[in-house]
């Protein structure tokens, strides 16, 4: 679970980033969930768009992708929202997280 310090940093470095997945009209189909795991394994950082006149909400789509990939909600805004997932394998992992104070 992110904390409100981290979740702070990763909005931060996601204002720079383009949507690297669309959801169309079709909505989320097995294809885009994988296009967006690839891009969380290569990028642990992922910005993705809905596209079109599609009536999908994009937190509740993003909450459901988050849960099924293993990935954190970091936010959403308009018809995009961003995700982020650490690497599985260290040599990957490019974004170190602000620590969290210790209680």
């Amino acid at each position: 679970m992110l904390t409100g310090k981290q979740r702070s940093y990763l909005k931060g470095l996601a204002q720079n980033l383009d949507p690297v997945v669309s959801i169309g009209k079709s909505g989320l189909s097995d294809t885009i969930r994988k296009a967006i795991d690839e891009n969380l394994e290569a990028n642990e950082l992922v910005k993705v768009s809905i596209i079109g006149e599609s009536e999908l909400d994009p937190k509740e789509v993003c909450n459901q992708i988050a849960e099924e990939l293993h990935a954190e909600f970091v936010q959403a805004i308009g018809k995009r929202f961003v995700l982020y997932r650490q690497a599985r394998e260290k040599e990957n992992r490019r974004i170190i997280l602000p620590r969290s104070p210790r209680a």
